[in-house]
């Protein structure tokens, strides 16, 4: 659903057919998964639990749904048809929220919650609830036709469903630091006890926990990975940068690392043991097997349409690579890169083809970490192509891999991080002063 589209009462989702991109029926929805929030703060609508053609119900994260209109669900098409189980941060909308109890902040009158609303949050692919649908008088079912008045108020104007400010669950601190960026909250991460790390780990969304767990230094990776269940930790694995993911398998005992392994998406595992191949200090081992991949009979509308993608990092985003079909990694005879700025100049109906940069030579998958670093840096580049002997493309690396390739082990530990009391930043060393 577009920014600013009218806002979606769940009773209007129950039951709803959920499509693939091809139109293909893959389920129907069943409920939505969210995340209470301290305070009165709305809370965040997690995903979609959809039961599929074979009665088995799956969750469908929010981002992958490209949008719900006319009732229907569209989604990415990427589907993990493992069975949804509730964690114990979440609610389901149907089974726990409907037909609830609850108070009026304004008169202190208690009122039954017959339905409620999301909304997708401007220029962000984050949902969540933001009205509440109620009947004033005696209780009655979500969407029985009883006497009673109703109305519909915000979310803040009711009290009886958030987390209790005084708790001490991972539910507080989840609210805390909800709006930190994923290297600060690794860093709180780091310094937390092994048990509430594990606690505030467990809590966190699949997606979430991947980009946390791609900013802490490695044993933190290790501890954290080993104390979730093994079907949740590939589904973290999927959600990882490859070669983030492909760094943390690298190191985990071989027999742990085949069975993780053996529990992804095929294609995922064979991006994971592609990029093992690879010594850790090259191109092949730096780089990401995600790059953005046009035909060069793509336009410029089609290019700017992928880089918008709002999961993309800047460095993903920076740039885009044109190749002969098959158009992913690896992929057919590497053509040239065309970078933003050039896409900003050029009509929308221009061929991408007919704009490539193709001066520079791409690294070789085997070129060490100095060569790469001192490409990006003779260049000013903030992400550069990496081709193989036959021209295909691989993957490509971006300043950041190589950045913290190039730091010492504690970085992390050492440079500047937010201040928990007070939200600013400040210097501090690997002793805390």
């Amino acid at each position: 659903m577009a920014a600013g589209a009218p806002r979606i009462f769940v009773s209007h989702l129950s039951g709803i057919a959920v499509f693939d991109p091809a139109g293909d029926q893959v389920g129907r929805v069943r409920d939505l998964v969210v995340m209470l929030r301290v305070g009165r703060k709305p809370p965040r609508v997690l995903g979609l639990v959809v039961e599929l053609t074979t009665r088995r119900r799956i969750f469908l994260p929010m981002t992958r749904v490209t949008g719900i209109e006319s009732g229907q669900v569209i989604t990415t098409g990427v589907l993990n048809v493992r069975r949804f189980e509730q964690r114990p941060t979440e609610r389901l909308v149907f089974g726990e929220l409907l037909d609830r109890r609850v108070t009026l902040t304004e008169t202190g009158e208690e009122v039954t919650v017959l339905d409620l609303s999301v909304q997708q949050l401007p220029a962000r692919r984050d949902w969540e609830i933001d009205k509440v649908f109620v009947r004033k008088g005696r209780k009655g079912g979500a969407f029985r036709r009883n006497k009673g008045e109703t109305l519909t108020v915000e979310w803040s104007g009711v009290s009886g469903f958030s987390v209790e400010e005084q708790g001490q669950g991972a539910e507080n601190l989840l609210a805390t630091f909800e709006q930190l960026r994923p290297a600060d909250l690794a860093n709180v991460l780091h310094h937390l006890s092994a048990k509430r790390r594990a606690e505030v780990a467990a809590a966190l969304d699949d997606d979430r926990l991947a980009d946390v767990l791609e900013e802490l230094p490695e044993d933190d990776q290790i501890e954290i990975l080993g104390k979730l269940k093994e079907e949740r930790a590939a589904d973290v694995l999927e959600a990882m940068d490859p070669d983030d993911a492909a760094d943390l398998l690298g190191e985990l005992p071989e027999a742990d690392k085949e069975r993780l392994l053996s529990l992804m998406q095929p294609e995922d595992a064979a991006d994971m043991r592609r990029l093992m191949a690879y010594e850790e200090h090259t191109a092949g081992g730096l780089m990401t097997t995600e790059p953005i991949v046009l035909r060069p009979d793509a336009t410029v509308a089609d290019a700017l349409a992928r880089i918008r993608n709002p999961d993309l990092s800047p460095a993903h985003a920076a740039q885009v690579y044109v190749c002969r079909p098959p158009e992913e990694t690896p992929t057919g005879k590497y053509l040239g890169t065309v970078h933003f700025q050039r896409l900003l100049r050029d009509p929308p109906y221009t061929l991408v083809g007919s704009i490539l940069d193709d001066d520079l030579q791409p690294l070789e998958p085997d070129a060490a970490l100095p060569v790469v670093a001192g490409f990006f840096a003779a260049y000013d580049m903030v992400a550069a192509p990496v081709v193989d002997d036959s021209g295909a493309l691989l993957g490509a690396v971006t300043v950041d891999d190589v950045l913290d390739h190039m730091l010492p082990d504690d970085w992390r530990e050492t440079e500047y991080h937010l201040d928990e009391t007070t939200g600013t930043t400040g210097e501090v060393g690997a002793d805390g002063a």
